[in-house]
């Protein structure tokens, strides 16, 4: 089932939702004639229409938006701030083309600070889905949900197979290796999972933590990765700071631990405009140029240990 068909089969028993747009439609281009006037494109105005939701949210109703995920975290940012999140409405603000997704765009069409953005607004949860199967599956739980949320659409096909079902704040551990624990969301799972299968041929156990949801973070799977494994690898197509990084480094402060953490994510630039595979080989994000970064890393860590060691014998000695 497709996003545009679970919103259809909802719609039909939540006479409430209102589905909304801001001239992007690309997603949902079939509903107008199914929803009538429960279908608002407002054109683009980004900022109308999160106005338009917010009135809509207060008299009942539960807006869905769309519209391309730079323009409605950036240009609409103080309507979300001011008429959506200091009211806690739920309104579902669904973010197109995010991250890497937006690839042959140029800088003022990169979301890759959406998530830095979003997380800083009290009451917004944030939902980042590996593929559009995760998506759909957890749409029904999100539309219920009274909290406002933002959703980083992907249309991508799974490249995992899921097992859990989606949880509020419950990440999915696709697998538990204790020797690096890859710590990912969205569309940057699919490169990941080819960086497991590189590093597991190498002899290396992985763990691989889907989040799903970065607010609320699962704090249990981040802690006990921490803990049980010698190397975190953040990876996500977001700038360095605000994203998963900043997340993790501030779980690690609040529970007063330290950890070996490698961040695979964009330095405070935006990437190359190219084709989608040309802009993650020239950036560093391909699974074979992550699973590289990660092999270096635990041989500098292990160089690292070992002169560590070599130096409490020395002095045990004198």
């Amino acid at each position: 089932m497709t996003y545009e068909e679970k919103l259809k089969e909802i719609s039909e028993h939540n006479h409430n939702l209102v589905v909304m747009t801001a001239e992007n439609r690309a997603a949902i281009r079939n509903l107008p004639s199914v929803l009538g006037n429960r279908f608002i494109d407002v054109g683009i105005t980004e900022q109308t229409m999160i106005g338009a939701a917010a009135g809509l949210a207060l008299r009942g109703r539960t807006p869905i938006v769309h519209a391309l995920a730079t323009f409605l975290t950036l240009r609409a940012f103080e309507f979300i701030r001011t008429d959506i999140g200091i009211g806690n409405l739920p309104v579902k603000l669904v973010g197109g083309v995010p991250g890497f997704l937006s690839e042959a765009n140029g800088p003022t069409h990169q979301a890759i600070e959406d998530v830095s953005i979003m997380r800083g607004i009290p009451n917004m949860k944030i939902f980042c889905p590996a593929d559009h199967e995760e998506l759909v599956s957890a749409l029904p739980l999100i539309i219920q949900d009274r909290s406002p949320w933002y959703i980083r659409y992907t249309t991508l096909q799974p490249v995992v197979k899921h097992y859990d079902s989606f949880t509020f704040g419950k990440a999915e551990i696709l697998d538990d290796g204790m020797d690096v624990a890859l710590l990912t969301y969205g569309f940057m799972t699919m490169e990941s999972w080819k960086a497991k299968k590189i590093l597991e041929k190498r002899g290396i156990s992985v763990r691989f933590i889907n989040l799903r949801t970065l607010k609320p973070i699962d704090e249990g799977a981040v802690i006990h990765a921490a803990k049980e494994c010698s190397l975190i690898v953040t990876i996500e197509d977001h700038f360095l700071i605000g994203g998963l990084f900043s997340i993790v480094g501030e779980l690690f402060l609040k529970h007063n631990m330290m950890a070996n953490v490698l961040p695979i994510a964009l330095d405070n630039q935006w990437f190359k405009p190219a084709l989608l595979h040309d802009v993650l080989s020239y950036e560093g994000f391909t699974g074979e140029q992550i699973a590289a970064k990660i092999m270096v890393r635990l041989q500098q860590t292990e160089r690292s240990n070992e002169v560590y060691h070599n130096e409490k014998h020395v002095k045990q000695i004198l």
